[in-house]
Formats: C-alpha cells, sequence, structure tokens
C-alpha cells in the first residue's frame, strides 16, 4: 500500500525555522520525483519544490533562498527545510511523488507562522 505521511509542521514565530519531513512507503522511493507544495485558506494548491531522482532541485520564486529541499533514499524521506518563515507561509503542506505513470500525494501537515 502506497502511503506519504508528512509531518513537523507547527506553529512557529516569523523569521522562525522548520523541517518537515514526508516518509515514503510502498513504492520505490529512489525512482521518483519527489515535490513539496502548499495551500493557504482561500488559495490553490501551488507548487513549492522539486527533487528529481538525479538529486536536481528546483524552487519557486517565493522560497528561493529560504527553503531548501532534501531526501534521504536510505530512508525513504523527502525533507523541506523552511528558514526565515514569514506569514504569508501559513499554509497545508504537501508532498508528491511521481513516476511517468503513478502520482501520489500525502495529506498535508499544517504550517502556521504568527506571532
Amino acid at each position: 500500500q502506497v502511503q506519504l505521511v508528512e509531518s513537523g509542521g507547527d506553529l512557529v514565530q516569523p523569521g522562525g525555522s522548520l523541517r518537515l519531513s514526508c516518509a515514503a512507503s510502498g513504492f520505490t522511493f529512489a525512482s521518483y520525483d519527489m515535490r513539496w507544495y502548499r495551500q493557504a485558506p482561500g488559495k490553490e494548491r501551488e507548487f513549492v519544490a522539486l527533487i528529481r531522482s538525479s538529486g536536481m532541485t528546483t524552487y519557486a520564486d517565493f522560497v528561493k533562498g529560504r527553503f531548501t529541499i532534501s531526501r534521504d533514499n536510505a530512508k525513504n524521506t523527502e525533507y523541506l527545510q523552511m528558514n526565515s518563515l514569514k506569514p504569508e507561509d501559513t499554509a497545508v503542506y504537501y508532498c508528491r511523488a511521481t513516476t511517468g505513470f503513478n502520482d501520489y500525494w500525502g495529506q498535508g501537515t499544517q504550517v502556521t507562522v504568527s506571532s
């Protein structure tokens, strides 16, 4: 059974940091491209970052220099290190795993940035 389980979301003050994790099971994690998306209340889900199976990374402009995506294939886990958090980063963060044929989503983890 395929599972993507996000964790690490929390309430944090502006300027703070969080590290999100996405634990994968039920598929060959190392072969999949992994992404993070987010969805704020009343807004559409938006792309945050991508790490390909090759290790190549891509970021949305609004997180460049603040967020870092990484993966540990030995642990079947993807990470999103978030620094210099802003109130506008408040959202539910989702991980996504894709190949040419399969597309899996997690259930999300809530990140709230507020003083």
